[in-house]
């Protein structure tokens, strides 16, 4: 299960990265990880029995993929914690 929730993130990660290229700064990648928390958000906020469960796999996966692209695109490599 969880090796299939890793191929969909990478999946949408290299798909938006091949469809809108690098973020070019912290605040482009926060506002479109915003941008898909919303759309995450909008599906949750529906009562139970309208809430499209597909819909919102898909939008957490996507939300998965954006912070995957800020922490590559955004965060050098060398920093330490």
């Amino acid at each position: 299960m969880m090796d299939h929730l890793l191929e969909a993130v990478y999946d949408e990660y290299t798909l938006a990265t091949g469809l809108h290229g690098k973020f070019h700064s912290a605040h482009e990648g926060y506002a479109v990880i915003l941008e898909e928390l919303e759309e995450l958000k909008a599906e949750v906020f529906k009562k139970s029995g309208d809430r499209n469960i597909a819909r919102m796999r898909k939008e957490a996966i996507q939300v998965a993929a954006m912070a995957l692209r800020f922490i590559t695109d955004v965060i050098p490599l060398e920093v330490k914690e």
